[in-house]
C-alpha cells in the first residue's frame, strides 16, 4: 500500500520501526554487557544505569529476550542479577539464502552502522550470500 509507513502492520507485540531501533540497540547493549561479564551476575540497576533506562524497562527487555530464546538466567535476592550462558567464540553457522536475506533486511532496517558488530555482521552475511 503506497504511502503506508513501515511498522507493525497491526501485529500485536510489534512496534513501529522508529521505536524498534532504540529497543534493538538497548537489547544489543544488554546482551553485550551480560556476555562480557559472564559468568558473573549483573544487577538490573547496573544494566539500567549503563543503558540509561529504568530497572523496569530492563525487566521488560530481559523478558522479551528470554521469550526469544536468549539464555539469560535470573537470580533474585541479595547478590542477584542476570547472567547469560554465552561462549567466547561461536561455532560456524550455515544459513540458507532465505535466512541470510532476512538477516540482511533486519540489519538494514535498524541501520547497519548502529554498531561495529552490526556492520561487521552485515558485511559477513552479504559476502556469504553474494560470493
Amino acid at each position: 500500500m503506497a504511502g503506508r509507513p513501515a511498522g507493525s502492520g497491526g501485529i500485536a507485540g510489534l512496534t513501529q520501526l522508529h521505536q524498534a531501533v532504540p529497543l534493538v540497540e538497548r537489547q544489543h547493549a544488554i546482551i553485550e554487557l551480560l556476555r562480557t561479564r559472564a559468568p558473573r551476575r549483573v544487577p538490573g540497576a547496573d544494566l539500567a544505569e549503563s543503558t540509561g533506562v529504568s530497572v523496569r524497562t530492563i525487566e521488560r527487555d530481559i523478558t522479551r529476550l528470554r521469550a526469544a530464546g536468549v539464555p539469560i538466567t535470573i537470580h533474585r535476592g541479595p547478590g542477584g542479577g542476570y547472567r547469560i550462558d554465552a561462549r567466547p567464540r561461536l561455532p560456524p553457522v550455515v544459513f540458507t539464502p532465505g535466512e541470510a536475506s532476512v538477516l540482511i533486511a533486519s540489519l538494514v532496517a535498524v541501520g547497519p552502522y548502529t554498531s561495529a558488530a552490526a556492520h561487521s555482521a552485515l558485511d559477513k552475511v552479504l559476502t556469504a550470500l553474494t560470493e
